[in-house]
């Protein structure tokens, strides 16, 4: 068994928004981690939710960042979700098509044929990001779907990451034609659905992968789903008191702060933490209530009281008891200061 996170598994499945780069910069340490997995020989592949590039667009620009990668490794939900359309339609089918041109490109090669109006009679819908998208292809969206199109959405992420702070995802956009016709899409094909991270481990013949994500509601929630072991980072869109407050179907293996984790002992990121001290904290409950002293590693903290929140504890019945034990928590929002 080797002595670090990573060494334990035959493959890791990185998300990229928020966990790789935010937007169009790298996270800090993002390169140096995956040229450390190229080094242990240990495989891996890129799986994201933005249908607003193709795979050798994505492995373009993480090249240019810094980041190895081959179009090999990325799967999209663009080109998962085009190749389902391509399964279950007719050749050369219409399809209209909300996102990015990179999303038509692969309703394209898939066989299909994009259309933007509903008066071009299309059996079908598919959304996914863009940064262009707008009312007019909403409303010929919602004219198609009522005419009797079925509706697919690449993902439903509320919001994508960004270094001024989270902005409206596919999720947001899928709300517009939700409310307007009153139901929701007939298939939401990307992540927190099994299939992106059960094709990679496929592609890969792995057999213990590892999946690491920003957040909890696709990436881990996917990952626990396909049953799998994750990884969450906290350089994107979830954060502690996120964590802490996770349903079942929505908590992770392991937490770090970042990328850097895949390199530490596994039973260091474990969550929650076994017993109830980790490196200078201290975690005591007291039935529905529990306190939090001492001080180090934030980290440290957030594995230990999420001991006691899974376990019933709602995180507004933490108490801290040291002065850096108030500071982490009130930075956390689960804790006000009196």
């Amino acid at each position: 068994m080797s002595d670090h996170l990573a060494g334990g598994y035959d493959l890791v499945i990185f998300d990229l928004d928020g966990v790789v780069y935010l937007i169009d910069k790298p996270i800090p340490g993002a390169a140096e981690a995956v040229e450390r997995l190229r080094a242990d020989s240990t495989p891996i592949a890129y799986a994201t939710n933005n249908a607003s590039r193709r795979a050798a667009d994505v492995a373009a620009l993480l090249t240019g960042m810094g980041v190895s990668a081959e179009p090999a490794e990325v799967l999209t939900s663009a080109g998962a979700s085009a190749a389902l359309l391509a399964e279950r339609l007719p050749h050369r089918a219409k399809v209209l098509v909300v996102g990015a041109e990179a999303l038509r490109a692969e309703v394209r090669d898939a066989g299909l044929e994009p259309v933007g109006s509903a008066e071009d009679e299309p059996v079908a819908v598919l959304q996914g990001y863009g940064p262009e998208v707008g009312w007019k292809i909403l409303a010929e969206a919602a004219l198609a779907v009522r005419a009797g199109a079925a509706w697919y959405a690449t993902n439903t992420d509320r919001t994508l990451p960004s270094p001024r702070g989270p902005l409206p995802g596919n999720g947001s956009l899928v709300a517009v034609l939700r409310t307007a016709l009153d139901r929701d899409p007939d298939v939401v094909v990307g992540k927190p659905q099994p299939g992106l991270f059960t094709t990679a481990a496929s592609l890969a013949g792995a057999r213990r992968p590892l999946s690491v994500g920003d957040r909890l509601d696709t990436d881990i929630q996917g990952a626990v789903g396909a049953g799998m072991d994750s990884l969450l980072v906290l350089t994107g869109v979830s954060g502690p008191a996120d964590l802490l407050a996770a349903p079942g179907d929505r908590r992770p293996t392991y937490v770090a702060a970042d990328l850097s984790g895949l390199f530490r002992p596994a039973d260091g990121a474990r969550v929650p933490a076994p017993g109830d001290t980790a490196g200078g904290w201290r975690v005591t409950r007291d039935g529905d209530h529990a306190t939090l002293d001492g001080s180090g590693d934030p980290v440290d903290a957030l594995r230990l009281l999420c001991g006691v929140t899974w376990d019933g504890v709602d995180p507004s019945g933490i108490e801290p008891l040291s002065s850096e034990a108030r500071e982490l928590l009130a930075g956390w929002g689960v804790w006000a200061v009196g």
